[in-house]
Parts: structure tokens; C-alpha cells; sequence
């Protein structure tokens, strides 16, 4: 259960950074950032609910941990 939590927050975190550069180009180009927003909504979903789900929340000085731990479980 833990691990999965960890990984809601790890996904949401890269969605989040993965929707700057579409919100900035859309914004740029004067359209409508649909693509951008869902994926930012669907990233602030997920990393709400790993805050709410894991007890006690996440540290912010333990979040590049609980990623690096992540990704080192899929390096495996």
C-alpha cells in the first residue's frame, strides 16, 4: 500500500511538470490550454490523494527520497 501511494505522488509530480510546457505554449500562442489543464488537474488529483492516503502526509525534504525510491523500483 505504501508503494502505491509513493508512486501516486511520484506520477503526480512528473504530470505536474510535464503540463509547464504545454500551459506556457498555449498561453504564448493565445489558445486554450485544454491539454495542459487536464493533465494538471489529473496531477494535483493524484498528489492530493497520496497526501491524504499516506498517514501522517509527506515531508517536503522526503519527497526526492520516496521518487528516488520509485524509480530505483522500476530500475530493478
Amino acid at each position: 500500500m505504501d508503494a502505491d501511494v509513493d508512486l501516486m505522488l511520484t506520477v503526480g509530480i512528473i504530470l505536474i511538470v510535464l503540463s509547464v510546457p504545454s500551459l506556457l505554449s498555449a498561453w504564448v500562442e493565445g489558445r486554450a490550454p485544454r491539454m495542459g489543464a487536464i493533465m494538471s488537474i489529473a496531477a494535483l488529483g493524484l498528489i492530493v490523494a497520496a497526501i491524504m492516503t499516506k498517514p501522517g502526509g509527506y515531508a517536503f525534504n522526503e519527497v526526492p527520497g520516496v521518487m528516488l525510491k520509485v524509480v530505483a523500483g522500476f530500475l530493478r
